[in-house]
């Protein structure tokens, strides 16, 4: 595809990577991804939509009957955090198991942007390379975990979990997208996971912008079937443009 490797905002590189698995050069390596992704999320959603009216009318009823009058404004909030928890416990389920793929797909966008070869082995370094993308993701897991338990245990705190807690957990899930899609690019040239997390802090605007977009797709049916290759795709245009030169 023609390249466009021009500085974006976070949203911008989000909605780039439509453009990036759209491309007919591209396309092909998009399906394992996208049969991981429909697979598992789709099955998440269908099951979280037949229980997400009792979910709410339970948390919510754990209020103090003085903050009573924020029912209204707290159920958008909580169906749209419960979509994204939901959708980011099975989104990671799912890039786990198709990590192997999503880091080739990385690997293809980044050489269709560049004109580079990232990789000259092909297939077999693909599978040569699944201990260490595996191994990698539980890396990201550990790393997620703690703060994942200590935002929920915040949850389960009588009004502040409803109240601060969503907006903190939102932050949270769209910093950990973040890392989790900007990761394929990084780990494609082998840079350690520490210095990929310090070299998105050092652009967290950016970071933290496409993570917010990803997080809002996850939460939109039909949508959210088609998050992880776009995302991948975006990631690695921000990685071409934002941090590759820094190599």
């Amino acid at each position: 595809m023609k390249s466009n490797n021009q500085p974006r905002t976070g949203f911008g590189y989000f909605l780039y990577g439509i453009q990036i698995a759209l491309s007919p050069e591209i396309r092909r390596f998009v399906v394992l991804p996208l049969l991981a992704n429909i697979l598992l999320v789709g099955g998440a959603i269908f099951y979280l939509f037949s229980h997400l009216d009792v979910w709410i009318e339970s948390w919510i009823g754990k209020l103090p009957e003085l903050l009573s009058w924020l029912t209204y404004i707290l159920w958008p909030i909580l169906v749209l955090t419960i979509l994204a928890t939901f959708s980011y416990f099975f989104s990671t389920l799912a890039n786990f198991i198709a990590a192997p793929f999503n880091g080739l797909l990385a690997e293809k966008v980044e050489e269709s942007l560049t004109g580079q070869k990232v990789n000259d082995d092909g297939f077999a370094a693909l599978i040569k390379d699944v201990p260490r993308v595996i191994a990698r993701e539980w890396r990201k897991l550990l790393y997620v975990l703690p703060k994942a338990i200590g935002l929920f245990l915040l949850l389960l705190i009588p009004a502040l979990g409803q109240t601060v807690g969503p907006f903190l957990w939102f932050i949270f899930t769209a910093w950990m997208l973040a890392i989790q899609y900007c990761d394929y690019p990084f780990d494609n040239h082998k840079v350690p996971f520490n210095d990929m997390r310090y070299k998105l802090k050092q652009k967290q605007g950016k970071a933290y912008g496409f993570g917010v977009l990803v997080s809002v797709f996850t939460t939109i049916p039909i949508l959210n079937l088609i998050v992880m290759p776009v995302a991948v795709c975006g990631a690695t245009a921000m990685w071409v443009t934002e941090f590759k030169h820094q190599q």
